[in-house]
């Protein structure tokens, strides 16, 4: 892995905080407590981005459900036509 260092401003009254969490999530290391933390938000922004369209598909289909075996039905008749 190349890395590259980034400089990160924190005010005093975070910084017991900061070396909370880092202690706790990152074994006191920043560097893997920012891997971490980018990690955990990039997945919260894909699950809010899936919760987006799941919410536009339901307004398509005037909100009704599909149960599991009738999205399975419907993809298999997309790619049969």
């Amino acid at each position: 892995m190349v890395a590259k260092t980034v400089g990160i401003a924190v005010s005093d009254d975070l910084r017991p905080a900061l070396d909370e969490v880092v202690e706790h999530f990152g074994n006191g290391n920043r560097s893997e407590f920012l891997r971490l933390a980018v990690r955990e938000f990039q997945g919260r922004l894909r699950l809010e981005r899936l919760h987006a369209i799941r919410g536009r598909a339901r307004e398509e289909r005037g909100g009704r459900r599909y149960s599991a075996d009738e999205v399975l039905d419907m993809i298999r008749e997309s790619a049969a036509s």
